[in-house]
């Protein structure tokens, strides 16, 4: 069986095909005066099949409802089949969006730009239980004395009742002044915010809050020196200092445990480095090492990632692995031995994310103690990592949840797993008896910025609660969190979340709504448009415009029916609107009028006879038409090819020549109007021939008639376009005056270019004048004899459009300042060779060598009588060895070509060199002034092109030097795109003069992954080495071309450390936390 056929499934019929009944029709009627239902049902296309699968939908055929909605699972781009996620965008921003998920996620905070830093820290602070409940116990007056601590209590409240998923931190950072834009060290954030903190919570009367940072983050340290001779310590070795956080080395260490070993560690001082023992009374070698006198219940160890390079003055991050327990027994650190439990659990994990020192991104891993789940917090984006701090079953390549091990009791030592990746570690550590039951995990992380451990029985607190109230607070329960809250702000997060529910409720009604209308509207068009299409001929029908049908169809809120736009004049449908309409049966026009009204009602009855005689009576004209147009036709081209003898009246030949190729129509078109505009001059007669454009030829009568009826029928109001010429009309006499005025004019200039170029025959040729030594010439610009010498070679129809050059008195006062009445311009280069003496050829400008005689007879063509301002010159043979003449600053040193050879003048001159001496003298003050003014606005340029070359190689190929050694034209065309060659690769970059040679080098990098410390960047053969230099600086114009190679020196490595850093660290001082309210009055107490 074969396949059927689908190739014309969706082929429309041409115009052409159903024209030739439609016409036969429409002549029948015209001739008969009789219309019947057949031709009715043909003219109006009723009889054509109701049609199913067309792409779009089809105009000819009034059955045809393909098109008008998409199919059941498509979509379009607006109105009622868009997308449902597109109609809900168009309802706004869902509210909803910004709920949280639960009562059990904590809230997110904004980032305002670049305070991640900030959000990470106070995530930190705030899920810290005994932190937060101290600030919510701080009474209300002091809350109003002390912004920082008001704003603060109210984000902590916010986060801690809030519905919202995030919460917004730009109060509480406004209030400490923080540029929004800046990074900073979270660290540094941290040490200030406790210190003020501090220093304002000393204002409240409640012991709890009162002491609430030192309560938690304080702990001591000594700083121990012991004499090796007779073993005491030093005075102030008794003397503790307070700590908040514990500064460990990360560089070459690869553990906690290691790290706080070398912070502990003695150190050794000998040699000149010897301690003066007051028991001792000299100078004896000793030992020094810091002593853990007590810890705080919040351990803090700040991983010293960042590390200065004294070589490159510059910062650098340290991105190794470090592996942290995720329990650490601290009883074994302490200086003097403790009873009281010093065991910790890791609570929080600062990461800073990106390899350079001055950006990235910061992020907290923060332990609830309440669920025992971790919770990763990214600004707005808060993630459940489960119960380990890097998540469960998922790794990156910079933080991974290794695997633990479980101790056993009896074992004589105590095996921590370390797992990463496929490869296990056993780390052996001496037992705890604290810990020894108990599964110890290890975690690595290469960005782990900051690491937070809690006090293991401070969260018990021995099984009591503690609660302190005031009459302003409330008091909160929550499971086992216990806190007061001040009432005013507990009434207004109520309130907040009371309006933010209400407003997610609104938008899921007017969602639910809005999709509900939508669903009605849908199904409405969709079985209204299945009912549509009429069965039989028989049946009664309604016609409905297909304009309407679309935006019915189309738009969410369909407008009122409107039929009016397929009405004819007399009220009822012509046959020539049966593009623009649809055919509806009587159940879907019931259904249709009935929601939507409007009209007018146009039944099957409505065919508008009067309408289809009137087009029968046209179509049968254009009939007569075009058998006229097409006899004309054959008319006209015998008057072109002159075979026309009986031609009467004058047309344009051109207009003439355009109406034979056009095609050939039912009636008259605009085209068809003036065929005699343009051969008509402006006083309303002939125009003569040899006026541009005037060309003309006579027609025959007929043809000029048919023409002028039609010129009529087009434009009848503007008859002067029709003017009659005929055979025996006289030329305008007024324009054949003006026309010979302007010939001879032309024959007159024609004479005094010919005998110019006569005069001036080699100069008119552009040929080279051969010079000789001591001989009198004259100096005049190039610029001028370059366009005088357009303006004598013009020749053709536009010799009269040519530019006339400026007389010579004027530009020969341009040459000379004002201030000295010296030359503002040099002599163009000159050329010895073969003993002859030429004149550089292709001068781009300065001053041109003419001949004494071709001067005066300039004097007389081109300014009488200026003679005297003439600028002479002489070339002379001139001592290179210390001629006076030679370094005088009216002369000029020529460099030539091959001076050594015998038969430049004579044998005596090998060691001679030319020089032009020239009259008045030139003033190269002004001209340096000049010259200096030139390239300084050259060199201001902004967002222009060059080029680099990527050279895979020692050496640059010959073509690559001479583009870069060749000035920049800026007429020239020049590819912008990239491209590459067998010898190296090009692109384009948009740079500005104060561009530095660093910030080409980074997007030289960034374009061909080229090490910036490995480039050798050129220009031509000359090394551009200075980074801190400007393109202007180097003389480097738009459109020069550079080359640069790699030496493959150094290590690729991340551009994300450069391009960071949009200026140079060594060049400019960090500002820190400077103009903040955090650095008023506060010194670090940072061990």
């Amino acid at each position: 069986m074969s396949r059927p056929s689908t190739r014309s499934k969706n082929k429309r019929n041409k115009q052409g095909d159903n024209g030739d009944t439609t016409s036969e029709i429409l002549r029948k009627i015209h001739a008969t005066g009789e219309i019947t239902n057949e031709d009715i049902n043909t003219l109006y296309k009723i009889s054509k099949p109701v049609c199913q699968g067309c792409r779009v939908n089809t105009k000819d055929n009034p059955n045809c409802f393909c098109g008008l909605i998409p199919p059941p699972n498509g979509s379009r781009k607006s109105g009622l089949w868009q997308k449902t996620s597109e109609i809900l965008q168009n309802l706004g921003p869902d509210p909803s969006q910004d709920l949280r998920s639960s009562d059990d996620c904590p809230a997110g905070l904004t980032n305002l730009g670049a305070t991640c830093y900030a959000n990470s820290i106070l995530q930190c602070l705030y899920m810290n239980k005994p932190f937060r409940e101290g600030i919510f116990l701080v009474e209300p007056d002091v809350l109003e004395q002390q912004p920082v601590l008001n704003q603060l209590s109210r984000l902590f409240a916010q986060l801690h009742l809030s519905k919202m998923a995030f919460i917004d931190s730009s109060p509480f950072v406004k209030t400490l002044e923080l540029d929004n834009g800046v990074q900073q060290d979270s660290h540094e954030f941290l040490t200030l915010l406790l210190s003020l903190l501090e220093r304002c919570l000393s204002h409240s009367k409640i012991l709890k809050a009162k002491a609430i940072v030192q309560d938690l983050f304080r702990g001591s340290v000594s700083h121990v020196t012991r004499c090796s001779k007779c073993g005491k310590d030093s005075e102030a070795s008794s003397n503790m200092e307070d700590f908040y956080e514990l500064e460990l080395n990360v560089k070459g260490l690869k553990s906690l445990d290691e790290s706080l070993d070398d912070y502990l560690s003695v150190e050794e001082l000998q040699g000149d480095n010897q301690y003066f023992c007051e028991s001792c009374k000299t100078r004896v070698d000793a030992t020094r090492s810091i002593k853990l006198r007590t810890l705080p219940t919040v351990l803090n160890f700040q991983l010293k990632r960042c590390v200065f390079l004294p070589k490159t003055t510059t910062k650098k991050k340290i991105t190794s692995a470090f592996m942290f327990p995720g329990v650490l027994d601290m009883r074994q650190r302490l200086s003097e031995p403790s009873q009281i439990e010093s065991i910790y659990d890791l609570s929080a994990v600062l990461i800073h994310k990106g390899t350079a020192v001055n950006s990235g991104h910061y992020v907290a891993h923060i332990k609830d103690e309440k669920t025992g789940q971790w919770w990763e917090f990214d600004d707005e984006h808060v993630s459940n990592l489960g119960t380990h701090p890097f998540g469960e079953g998922t790794s990156s390549s910079n933080s991974k949840p290794l695997k633990p091990e479980a101790v056993n009791p009896s074992c004589s030592e105590q095996m921590n797993g370390v797992s990463n990746g496929d490869k296990m570690d056993i780390d052996h550590q001496q037992p705890s008896d604290s810990i020894t039951s108990c599964d110890v995990e290890t975690f690595s992380s290469s960005d782990a910025y900051m690491l937070m451990y809690n006090l293991r029985h401070s969260w018990k607190d021995n099984g009591k609660t503690h609660v302190e109230c005031n009459a302003s607070n409330m008091k909160i329960e929550d499971d086992s969190v216990s806190g007061s809250l001040p009432f005013n702000l507990c009434e207004e997060i109520k309130s907040s979340n009371a309006l933010y529910l209400e407003s997610c409720q609104k938008y899921t009604f007017k969602k639910e709504e809005e999709m509900s209308r939508i669903k009605e509207r849908r199904q409405e068009v969709r079985s209204i448009l299945s009912e549509a299409p009429v069965r039989s001929l028989e049946e009664p029908f309604f016609w409905v415009s297909t304009d309407w049908l679309r935006q019915w169809a189309d738009n969410i809120t369909p407008p009122v029916l409107d039929n009016s736009s397929i009405q004819c004049m007399h009220g009822k449908v012509p046959a020539s609107k049966v593009g623009s309409m649809k055919r509806f049966s009587a159940e879907a026009w019931t259904k249709l009028f009935s929601k939507h009204n409007g009209g007018p009602i146009l039944t099957n009855d409505d065919s508008c006879t009067i309408c289809l005689i009137d087009g029968a009576r046209d179509v049968v004209s254009a009939d007569s038409y075009r058998d006229r147009r097409i006899l004309m036709k054959q008319v006209a081209e015998d008057a072109i090819a002159g075979r026309c003898s009986d031609g009467t009246y004058y047309v344009s030949r051109s207009w003439l020549q355009q109406w034979l190729k056009r095609k050939i129509l039912d009636a008259p078109s605009e085209a068809d109007a003036g065929p005699t505009v343009s051969i008509r001059c402006p006083h309303g007669q002939l125009l003569p021939e040899q006026a541009p454009g005037a060309k003309r030829l006579l027609i025959p009568e007929i043809l000029w008639l048919f023409l002028y009826q039609d010129a009529l029928t087009v434009k009848p109001a503007e008859d002067l376009g029709c003017s009659t010429f005929l055979s025996d009309s006289l030329q305008c006499s007024e324009c054949s005056d003006e026309l010979s005025e302007v010939a001879c004019m032309e024959d007159s200039l024609r004479l005094v270019r010919e005998k110019q170029r006569q005069t001036h025959d080699k100069l008119a040729a552009g040929k080279s004048i051969p010079l000789s030594l001591h001989c009198k010439y004259y100096l005049i610009p190039y610029s001028w004899l370059s366009k005088w010498r357009t303006y004598i070679n013009a020749a053709g129809r536009n010799i009269s459009s040519v530019e006339k050059p400026e007389t010579l008195d004027g530009i020969m006062d341009l040459i000379k300042c004002e201030k000295h009445s010296r030359l503002l311009e040099r002599p163009v280069d000159l050329v010895c060779k073969r003993g002859l003496i030429s004149q550089k050829s292709s001068p781009v400008d300065g001053l041109i060598f003419i001949t004494e005689s071709d001067w005066k007879s300039f004097c007389e063509e081109w300014g009488g009588g200026i003679e005297e301002k003439g600028v002479s010159a002489e070339i002379k043979l001139s001592n290179t060895e210390g001629n006076n003449l030679a370094e005088s600053s009216d002369d000029m040193q020529i460099c030539e070509e091959d001076l050594s050879t015998p038969n430049l003048v004579n044998s005596e001159v090998d060691s001679r060199s030319l020089v032009i001496r020239t009259f008045p003298e030139i003033c190269e003050d002004c001209i340096g002034e000049k010259e200096s003014r030139e390239l300084m606005r050259k060199l201001e340029y902004c967002n222009e092109d060059i080029y680099v070359y990527l050279v895979h190689g020692k050496e640059a190929p010959k073509y690559i030097l001479q583009a870069s050694e060749t000035g920049f034209d800026p007429d020239r065309r020049v590819s912008k795109r990239s491209r590459k060659t067998n010898t190296g690769d090009q692109i384009s970059l948009k740079v500005s003069g104060s561009t530095s040679i660093y910030q080409l080098k980074m997007m030289i990098w960034e374009s061909f992954g080229v090490v910036k410390e490995n480039q050798i960047l050129h220009k031509g053969t000359r090394i551009i080495d200075s980074e801190c230099a400007t393109l202007a600086d180097l003389n480097i114009f738009p459109g020069d071309k550079l080359w640069v190679t790699d030496s493959e020196v150094h290590e690729n490595r991340d551009i994300a450390d450069e391009l960071s850093d949009q200026k140079m660290d060594v060049q400019h001082t960090e500002e820190g936390f400077r103009g903040t309210l955090l650095t008023t009055n506060i010194s670090s107490q940072v061990v």
